[in-house]
């Protein structure tokens, strides 16, 4: 796990931006701790941060180049099959070659791009995001991962290329900083950014499972190689018996790949079904797995702790419990806030980022249980789906009663309150169509919501054409399959949203998290079964539990899903309340950025201690993270 950077100046005015490589390098310092160089001619650059796991010897440190010197690779991430590729792709190669210099994936993967090219992104089997440049014929070659496990931005001219895998590192390349309305409008609905974009124009995300391909005069092609298909001929391959011992023994291999490792190796380990499949089945190949979880010592609502030491305890792994105090969280937030260099407002980003610092003390790969929700179907909103799929007397008593749940208290920060705000969001989504409905549920504000956040100025600067045409891209796939919901998660959620959380609060902590349950073998067969395999009328991601409840304790189902939450309503309530009221939402503050409307934050601001705050705090993160981000790179 590291760090790239690089610039490709196509003409000879944008050469002396090549000299900034050294700065943009070291602003992936945590990325990758261990070492950093640079690579540099007359009209490429780039640069590596390292963070050591497979091969920690210098001989395999980056760039690296063939014994030729004719080519140079940078990369982040991780081939787990790289030695099976060796095994059948590199065998004549490395005998013509005299032998490789070191033990890593990063040499495995040079020469199979040496001589095969971009065919081989295809056979990788891991995360990634790399650029692989020839020095005699100029092509350069930029890739990322199947599902973006890895981030890879790029700022694209007439007169350069310049990519990174964070904004930070990117902008040391003199790329311009200018605010995107339309981005700023749709984060506000989210609570993220929908890649491809980013909140800077000019500034994109390289999408998950494609390549790009530069030469001498700039773009080439950008292609491909490999995208989620819902295979409805095979929902009748496998009877719900045999999908179960198939999703096992898939899952078994994928934690068994993600096992590899030269430094120390643990699992995070929450109470709920997805880690603690990961952990049965890692326990499995090592005598004493390490395991970490988190507790909430003051706010035992969100506290699962006891459901991890169940798992933990049947498995007999070295279990660590972080449990911490209001005050503990509340060091990090800024932690948090500084290490973002883009809009995310995701709250789960603080125990997220939490969990990656105490455990890295510990170990320096960690296994989790990410992506099992997406892939099959684990979140409320799914069974509110299917559900709503499901014509019934309950169905229309709820969408009835939207008057009701309108005028009863809702908030997520307890059971009655948050039981109100379900209902309520339940028949909300009964009036509107799929693919409305998706979005409203995906959505913490609705676009008029919004609209009533930002000034008239910043509104005419929206692109509405082109926010509802990036809508309906990404809407695409949904209609009448249960199957599409998922897959558009997959494509929206997953990307935007979890890994990009997973991925920046671990490597702030220079730590390597590996997810199974997004080992693309995993994800095929998921998208191969039918809905009633996943979700019904009593269980949500029905398969996984089904499949591993041999294996795991009958404790930690059918119980409520809280979820990575935290206590962020009584936070800016009370201890948060001076950042939010006499610095980043400031009246006076707010009135000369000119971006949102001073009334709007006010009401917003009251409503957040009125006794139906719904989702304001989430609204108000957003904001905070927000400013405090513009305050970082725009008011300087």
């Amino acid at each position: 796990m590291c760090g790239i950077t690089g610039y490709y100046a196509f003409k000879t005015t944008a050469t002396a931006n090549l000299a900034k490589i050294e700065q943009s390098t070291e602003k992936l310092f945590l990325r990758g701790p261990d070492s950093g160089n640079v690579f540099v001619n007359e009209s490429v650059a780039l640069g590596h941060r390292r963070l050591s796991i497979i091969d920690t010897s210098s001989c395999a440190t980056q760039p690296m180049t063939d014994a030729t010197g004719r080519y140079v690779l940078v990369f982040n991430g991780e081939i787990f099959n790289y030695k099976q590729l060796s095994d059948t792709y590199l065998a004549k190669t490395i005998e013509r070659i005299g032998g490789l210099k070191t033990t890593s994936d990063t040499e495995i993967l040079l020469y199979l791009l040496i001589e095969y090219g971009v065919e081989s992104i295809q056979w990788l089997y891991g995360f990634f995001a790399f650029s692989f440049y020839d020095t005699i014929t100029g092509q350069m070659i930029l890739a990322r991962d199947r599902f973006g496990k890895k981030p890879l931005l790029y700022h694209a001219t007439e007169d350069h290329l310049a990519f990174a895998s964070e904004m930070k590192a990117l902008l040391e390349w003199n790329i311009p900083r200018e605010l995107d309305y339309t981005v700023l409008h749709q984060y506000l609905q989210l609570n993220y950014i929908p890649q491809p974009q980013s909140m800077l124009k000019g500034v994109a995300k390289l999408l998950p499972g494609h390549y790009a391909i530069y030469g001498k005069n700039g773009f080439e092609t950008s292609k491909s190689y490999y995208e989620i298909e819902i295979d409805t001929a095979g929902y009748n391959k496998y009877s719900y018996e045999d999908a179960q011992q198939e999703l096992v023994k898939r899952m078994d291999v994928s934690v068994q790949e993600r096992m590899i490792a030269d430094v120390p190796l643990g699992a995070f380990l929450s109470g709920g079904i997805d880690s603690s499949v990961v952990v049965a089945l890692a326990s499995r190949y090592t005598d004493k797995l390490n395991t970490f979880s988190i507790g909430y010592k003051d706010n035992p609502f969100f506290d699962e702790t006891k459901y991890a030491k169940l798992v933990a305890d049947k498995y007999k792994t070295n279990h660590t419990v972080f449990s911490l105090s209001t005050n503990d969280f509340l060091e990090h937030v800024n932690d948090v806030l500084d290490y973002l260099d883009e809009p995310f407002a995701d709250s789960s980003a603080i125990p997220e980022f939490i969990l990656c610092y105490y455990t890295r003390k510990h170990v320096t790969v960690a296994l989790s249980g990410d992506g099992g929700d997406e892939v099959f179907g684990g979140y409320n909103k799914h069974a509110a789906e299917w559900k709503m799929r499901q014509p019934s007397l309950v169905n229309n008593m709820v969408k009835a009663g939207l008057p009701l749940w309108q005028s009863l208290p809702r908030s997520r920060n307890n059971k009655i309150t948050n039981l109100f705000r379900q209902l309520h969001r339940f028949a909300e989504g009964a009036n509107l169509s799929v693919k409305d409905r998706y979005w409203r549920w995906a959505s913490f504000n609705t676009p008029l919501q919004v609209n009533k956040l930002l000034t008239a100025a910043s509104l005419q600067q929206v692109n509405t054409n082109l926010m509802q045409k990036e809508r309906t891209d990404i809407l695409q796939h949904l209609d009448n399959d249960f199957n599409e919901v998922l897959l558009t998660d997959m494509n929206l959620v997953l990307v935007s949203d979890m890994l990009v959380k997973v991925d920046m609060m671990s490597m702030a902590n220079s730590l390597e998290v590996r997810s199974p349950f997004l080992d693309h073998k995993v994800v095929d067969f998921a998208f191969a079964l039918p809905v009633e395999y996943k979700v019904d009328a009593g269980m949500k991601k029905k398969i996984v539990q089904d499949a591993f409840r041999p294996m795991l304790p009958e404790e930690i189902y059918n119980r409520p899903k809280h979820g990575f939450e935290i206590p962020l309503l009584d936070w800016f309530r009370k201890e948060l309340w001076g950042m939010i009221n006499d610095d980043l939402l400031s009246k006076q503050f707010v009135e000369q950025q000119g971006i949102f409307d001073v009334t709007a934050i006010e009401n917003l601001k009251r409503k957040l201690h009125s006794s139906s705050p719904e989702d304001s705090h989430a609204t108000i993160w957003a904001l905070i993270v927000f400013q405090h981000w513009w305050k970082k790179y725009f008011n300087q």
